[in-house]
Formats: structure tokens, C-alpha cells, sequence
């Protein structure tokens, strides 16, 4: 399905800001959070999910359905 622009900004700022967070991370110590693994894991996945949404939504054919 196609984004609008408007979607298809509001998801890249959401992208920029896991990435933020994933990098804030990186400066803790695992040891002193719990799940810090499965926390780091769901915000790769956040990240590849909406990665996956903005290249669908480039791809040939998604702007048929309009946007």
C-alpha cells in the first residue's frame, strides 16, 4: 500500500529516533538492565518493519494505489 509524504516522513523521523535510542543504549551496561537483549531486539525490529513499510511504498507500482 502506498504512504503519503506526510506518513512516509512521520515513519523516517520514528526510524531516526530507534536509531537514537539503539545508540543510546549501546552506552549502558547490559548487565544493569534487564531484557537489555530482547529490548535491543524489538527496536532492530521496529527499525527493519518500518524500513520494510518505506521500501514497499517506493517500489514500482505502489503509487497506483495512490499517495
Amino acid at each position: 500500500m502506498a504512504l503519503t509524504r506526510a506518513e512516509r516522513e512521520r515513519i523516517s523521523d520514528n526510524r531516526m529516533k530507534i536509531r537514537s535510542v539503539a545508540n543510546s543504549l549501546s552506552h549502558l551496561d547490559p548487565a544493569k538492565i534487564d531484557d537489555f537483549g530482547a529490548i535491543q531486539d524489538c527496536l532492530e525490529d521496529a527499525e527493519k518493519n518500518l524500513t520494510g513499510a518505506l521500501e514497499r511504498s517506493n517500489s514500482p507500482g505502489s503509487e497506483k494505489q495512490g499517495g
